[in-house]
């Protein structure tokens, strides 16, 4: 029978959206205490859906498989791990997302029948990763179909950290230097003890100056082979409001409309919200596009930058030693210099940290 409104036909479409997210919802977490903890809920949904999901089963067996080998490089260490599952992340491009070449992996209609996630705050679907880099490995999916950024999602962000707890790393790559799926809007979540930065950052020598902007700490790592920043404080808004100074200071520099290519970290503990920011100006080094035996199969997202670099190709694993991996985060990471001035024009800017403001609910839309 014909429709005769628009608004009968948007009316069939929610109808369906809500039994489908229905259908691929295993457990809901809304926050409230009388219900599991969320990392509680990932973990029952990781065993449950390893039963049940054979593509997941045999991505979780394949960690039994790989191989890793530590790299001193200069000042830093780096941890190589030969990856064979994760050839398609590696190889993955943001220009067949906008072609539409491929169907998005991460809406509701795509998933694989047997995946199911924990809705988060009715906005956020967190399923388990059938490629993990690390035994409990989670990806965090907007239940829309809309563009990966961070911008105006920190405070959701920053809730996730503060709901996973002190034992977990939320974190985030841009749709241009590390997202698979950079057409949809996606975080993901692992256990913390995973990176090598995570210890490297604990390390007072790494700070030569530290700055304060509003009670919040923002300095840059040193000897670390690629830009590293920190952005520390225990008041989320203040955080947050820092961190969006900062993507400002980077678009000014850079003469940017979009965002700034970055990988985020994010980590909470003792009342303290720490975000790791590595600032990038390109996503893959020129290697990877050469041809024949001289290509490199890396292609760097926030995991690979904090230090466990993803070698899907064994000849990789085999041949990259120290001056090669440090050419690669050279390459790949934004120039010293550019990062000096975004931090000069940070600390230039008025300072609205420091203002009064009502405090803000964490909301995850």
């Amino acid at each position: 029978m014909k429709r005769d409104s628009g608004m009968n036909i948007r009316a069939d479409e929610k109808k369906g959206f809500i039994s489908l997210l229905e259908e691929k919802t295993y457990a809901v977490f809304d926050g409230e205490k009388r219900g599991k903890r969320l990392p509680v809920l990932c973990h029952d949904l990781l065993s449950t859906q390893r039963k049940v999901w054979a593509d997941l089963r045999r991505g979780c067996d394949s960690l039994r498989r790989i191989r890793e080998r530590e790299i001193a490089c200069r000042g830093f260490s780096v941890r190589l791990q030969h990856n064979q599952e994760r050839i398609k992340n590696a190889l993955a491009g943001a220009d067949e997302a906008e072609s539409g070449e491929r169907p998005c992996f991460l809406c509701l209609q795509h998933l694989p029948e047997n995946q199911k996630g924990v809705l988060y705050r009715g906005a956020y679907l967190i399923l388990c990763n059938p490629r993990p880099i690390f035994p409990s490995h989670f990806t965090l999916s907007h239940v829309d179909h809309r563009p990966q950024s961070i911008a105006d999602k920190i405070p959701t962000f920053l809730r996730l950290l503060a709901e996973f707890g002190s034992g977990w790393t939320v974190f985030y790559n841009g749709p241009k230097c590390g997202a698979s799926a950079p057409d949809h809007l996606h975080f993901q979540a692992a256990p913390v003890g995973q990176m090598p930065i995570e210890k490297e950052i604990r390390e007072e020598n790494r700070f030569p100056e530290r700055r304060r902007i509003g009670g919040v700490e923002v300095c840059r790592m040193n000897r670390m082979g690629r830009e590293v920043m920190m952005i520390e404080g225990d008041d989320p808004n203040a955080v947050e409001r820092v961190f969006e100074d900062l993507l400002n200071s980077l678009k000014k520099i850079l003469l940017l409309v979009e965002e700034p290519m970055i990988n985020v970290a994010g980590f909470q503990r003792k009342n303290k919200w720490r975000l790791i920011v590595f600032p990038r100006r390109k996503h893959r080094p020129d290697a990877f596009f050469k041809k024949g035996e001289s290509r490199v199969v890396v292609s760097p997202g926030l995991i690979d930058m904090g230090g466990v670099l993803i070698t899907p190709m064994e000849k990789d694993f085999e041949r990259l030693e120290a001056g090669e991996v440090e050419g690669i985060y050279q390459e790949v990471s934004l120039e010293s210099e550019i990062v000096k001035k975004a931090m000069e024009t940070l600390f230039g800017l008025p300072i609205r940290c420091g203002r009064v403001r009502k405090r803000r609910k964490l909301n995850a839309d």
